[in-house]
Order: structure tokens, then C-alpha cells, then sequence
């Protein structure tokens, strides 16, 4: 079974040159995109009712709408202790060391790049998740 992978950003050209770098792997993974912080919350809820789980995998980015990244993990956290969680790895076109430190120091998140993904981050990446 291939892994599942949701990419959440509102920048459409970042949401494709993540998935062009996921796919240019050649691995199988079933790759998710989501436009908003919300929209991943709620595509994360239908997974857990329509397959009882969440994600493998979420590429996350911090700066968004409504609702950002840190909020979206926030919110997250009612599955903890039920599912298996995500691997979490916030992508951002920011270099912000205050965010870096936040997200080094959060238990949800494992890792941090910048944008774009680099095809060097996403095996690091894959080598963590299998």
C-alpha cells in the first residue's frame, strides 16, 4: 500500500512543485493537496471516517489565510492518543528563526525546510518514514 501524503499550502505554484518533487521519486504515495489550513482539517477528518487513520505524511506551510499552520497543528492534537499521527514537516518560504525554534521544539514536527522542497529534504524525508 502506498503511503499517503497531504500537502497544505495556499500558494498553488508551491502546492505543485511539492507534489512535482514527491513524484519525481518514482515511489508510490497517494498525494493529497489542500488550499487552505482548513481544508486540511477537514480532508484529515473525512480520512479518519472514511479509513480510520490520517496521513502518513503532511508538508505544512505556516503562513496562510484564515488559519495558519500553528493553528492547523493546534487543532490536530484531537487525534492524538487515537490515531497514529502524522509525520509533520513545515515548509516555509520564510527564514524565521523564532518559527524554526517553535517548530524544532514541537513534538508533532519533523523537520523543517525551506521552499521549495528540495529533492535532497524529501529523501531525508522517506528515510524517516520508512
Amino acid at each position: 500500500m502506498s503511503q499517503e501524503i497531504f500537502i497544505i499550502d495556499d500558494d498553488l505554484v508551491s502546492q505543485f512543485a511539492t507534489r512535482y518533487c514527491i513524484e519525481q521519486t518514482g515511489l508510490s504515495f497517494e498525494v493529497t493537496t489542500c488550499g487552505s489550513a482548513e481544508e486540511g482539517l477537514d480532508k484529515c477528518a473525512t480520512w479518519v471516517e472514511e479509513y480510520g487513520k490520517l496521513p502518513d505524511i503532511i508538508f505544512l506551510d505556516l503562513i496562510m489565510g484564515e488559519m495558519d499552520g500553528w493553528d492547523f497543528l493546534e487543532h490536530l492534537k484531537v487525534y492524538e492518543g487515537k490515531y497514529t499521527m502524522p509525520k509533520v514537516y513545515v515548509l516555509s518560504s520564510f527564514v524565521n528563526s523564532k518559527d524554526r525554534e517553535k517548530a524544532k521544539n514541537n513534538p508533532v514536527i519533523a523537520g523543517y525546510f525551506d521552499k521549495p522542497l528540495a529533492k535532497t529534504n524529501l529523501n531525508k524525508v522517506f528515510k524517516k518514514a520508512s
